[in-house]
């Protein structure tokens, strides 16, 4: 691990670390050029509302300028970080991943390589007599909860306004696509869907699928929950579309919060998923375009998920929502507690 990673593999929470009686692991992932302080606020909050019912590890192995080698190779580290702790952690049963921005893309990928059915690296080998018919695999030997993405990209930055600073201007948005490499590296071609290594399709494509060797979409299927919290509007750095996992046509209307205690949740909404074989279907009730974003959305609402809309547009930080609603800074961000609030009162233990 390069000296940008943090000084050490495990950063739990200081409330968490003595607890031996948790069972439950709560992996925090950062976004792009992010640290474990990303998260320190969250964390905080899940040890003090969990107690010892989790153990809290914040992931520093893709710290800082680490977080433009692609999504990957830092799905291949975070995979590694989270077999060390399991190692050191024998009592845990359970895991759950909390993720901001591409830090949801990059747990997608881990949990791919971390999958395991019926105890095997192999899901396609379900025929044993030891097997679990009605089990849907682990992650790295544990139970799979909850897998929560907050302003997460799982549609790429490639769509018309999926990166809201460049204001819809397609003569940006292709321009875009040709320089983000110059700033973002590999991770920027990932998000931009403009990566084709070896000739493959574009890396975000193949994690609607499983592979040979990864198993994203059984991954992600194997948790209990899935969720994502999204912006609805004044996130310049992800647009509401790629968060939700939505079409533009899907987007609900929102009006203001009427509860007190999650001013900013403004819609929720769960979406049962749908069989592989009845894509064909799904995709004739739509305008098809043909392009990367509608596969991308076909290949991910095959599985069911609980979308959480937010909205800080009475904020005075409305302009840092991207920020805000992962509480980045604690003086700065505070107006998003309530949405790290709710995270926690709908946690699946």
């Amino acid at each position: 691990m390069g000296d940008d990673g943090g000084s050490a593999w495990l950063v739990t929470s200081s409330n968490n670390g003595r607890d031996s009686t948790a069972d439950h692991l709560v992996v925090l992932v950062h976004g792009i050029l992010g640290s474990t302080d990303d998260w320190k606020f969250a964390a905080d909050q899940f040890a003090l509302n969990l107690k010892e019912k989790v153990l809290v590890h914040c992931s520093s192995c893709n710290a800082f300028k680490l977080t433009l080698d692609g999504v990957d190779i830092m799905g291949e580290r975070l995979a590694e970080e989270v077999c060390q702790i399991v190692i050191q952690k024998p009592e845990l049963q359970k895991i759950s991943f909390v993720a901001h921005s591409v830090g949801g893309l990059v747990a997608r990928y881990a949990i791919g390589k971390l999958y395991e059915r019926c105890g095997r690296s192999d899901p396609q080998e379900t025929d044993s007599d030891d097997c679990d018919k009605g089990s849907m695999g682990t992650i790295s030997g544990l139970v799979a909860m909850n897998f929560i993405t907050v302003a997460t990209p799982h549609l790429g930055s490639r769509g018309n306004k999926q990166v809201p600073f460049l204001f819809g201007v397609s003569a940006l948005e292709r321009l875009a696509c040709l320089v983000i490499h110059l700033i973002f590296r590999r991770t920027g071609k990932h998000l931009f869907l403009t990566d084709n290594d070896e000739g493959r399709p574009p890396l975000l494509l193949q994690m609607i699928d499983d592979s040979l060797d990864i198993f994203f979409m059984s991954a992600l299927k194997a948790f209990r929950r899935r969720v994502t919290y999204a912006n609805v509007g004044y996130d310049h750095i992800v647009g509401w579309r790629t968060s939700s996992i939505r079409r533009h046509s899907e987007l609900p209307e929102w009006a203001e919060s009427m509860n007190e205690k999650y001013p900013h949740v403004v819609h929720e909404e769960y979406s049962e998923g749908f069989n592989a074989s009845d894509v064909g279907e799904n995709r004739a009730k739509v305008d098809l375009t043909g392009n990367l974003e509608e596969e991308l959305v076909n290949g991910l609402s095959q599985l069911s998920w609980e979308r959480v809309d937010v909205s800080f547009h009475r904020s005075k930080m409305r302009f840092a929502a991207h920020s805000v609603i992962q509480v980045k800074n604690t003086i700065l961000h505070s107006e998003g507690a309530d949405v790290i609030q709710h995270m926690i009162d709908h946690f699946d233990l």
